[in-house]
């Protein structure tokens, strides 16, 4: 859904439209903390959802992306079997210069007031060391370290899911049990991305990568032999078999899929289709295959849920290899109803 036009928003039409529960907005001078909390649905049980800190341009942007956001982990947590529902919260402001301890411990207060329905975790903007100074505040809080009772760094997991699924979508799409010698573009090589490069030079892909951060281009290149790297805006443009975006959604739109040249679309962002209807069947025309972003990246959420019941990796880690299984069930589905997604 793209923004709508600010002379026409209504926040509270806005919230019922989407079928949201509850949405907070924080705000403690002190600190200079603007954040949203979005509850989407806690049917399932309390909303579980990471905490992004991005520069948006004005607050109705950081409002429609926590909505989105908060959605997805709706259905992320359904298809991934957990008891939980979808939760998200944004913080407005640059992660580079406006973090303190006193913003994510004011952050930590207004989750605590919510009284478990949110449970916050890293995501795109915030780290772990963030998390532990939420936890200071409150407990409801996953995604800290191991030697604070936590899971520590989801991206392995996280990735590890994600290359599941692209496993998952190139056998259903290009009838492939391999992934040797495909093409894959690579969008975002923060902490996931950098994982998911490693997963597929391993399996034999040929892969090209690029990322807004210089330094993160290097240390892939680096870790990586063999690997090419391109402007960020010419990701669209390369030649690929598989368009893997792990950085800001909203990427796969009107204007990018023209240029794309893949058949297979699997990555680790969140909300990559701007405009989930349009988008969905522009690139069906096109005969390029979607798998759906909230089940391929849902690797994360399996992590950092399995705090909440005393962590095991090894339990993480083969639920994110089962996002196999469940991406091919769906694609199954998919297919017998003919969704256009498919």
């Amino acid at each position: 859904m793209r923004n709508p036009d600010p002379s026409t928003f209504g926040v509270f039409s806005e919230v019922t439209r989407r079928d949201h529960e509850q949405v907070v907005y924080c705000h403690d001078p002190a600190s200079g903390l603007r954040a949203i909390i979005a509850i989407h649905n806690s049917t399932l049980g309390p909303a579980l959802g990471g905490c992004r800190m991005f520069p948006y341009a004005n607050e109705n942007d950081a409002l429609i992306d926590v909505l989105r956001l908060s959605r997805g982990m709706t259905y992320k947590a359904a298809v991934s079997g957990l008891d939980l529902g979808g939760g998200k919260c944004v913080v407005i402001g640059d992660p580079k210069k406006d973090k303190s301890e006193l913003l994510w411990r004011a952050l930590g207060r207004f989750i605590e007031g919510l009284g478990g329905r949110y449970i916050t975790a890293e995501d795109s903007g915030t780290t772990m060391n963030d998390m532990e100074l939420i936890q200071r505040e409150t407990r409801h809080v996953v995604g800290i370290s191991r030697s604070l009772g936590g899971s520590g760094d989801p991206s392995p997991v996280t990735a590890l899911g994600v290359f599941q699924g692209i496993r998952a979508t190139v056998e259903e799409h290009l009838g492939k049990n391999s992934l040797s010698g495909l093409k894959v573009a690579v969008q975002g090589v923060g902490h996931v991305g950098y994982h998911l490069v490693g997963h597929l030079v391993t399996s034999g892909c040929q892969v090209t990568l690029c990322d807004v951060d210089i330094a993160s281009v290097k240390a892939a290149l680096d870790a990586f032999p063999g690997v090419e790297a391109v402007e960020p805006d010419l990701i669209y443009d390369v030649d690929c078999d598989i368009f893997a975006p792990c950085a800001m959604g909203g990427i796969v739109n009107a204007d990018t899929i023209p240029r794309l040249t893949c058949s297979v679309i699997a990555g680790a962002a969140n909300n990559q289709l701007n405009d989930e209807k349009l988008d969905a069947a522009a690139l069906m025309e096109r005969g390029i295959f979607y798998a759906p972003d909230f089940v391929v990246n849902a690797g994360g959420l399996i992590n950092v849920s399995n705090e909440l019941g005393g962590y095991n990796q090894e339990r993480a880690l083969q639920q994110a290899d089962g996002l196999y299984d469940i991406c091919r069930d769906i694609f199954r589905r998919a297919k017998d109803q003919d969704d256009p997604v498919h």
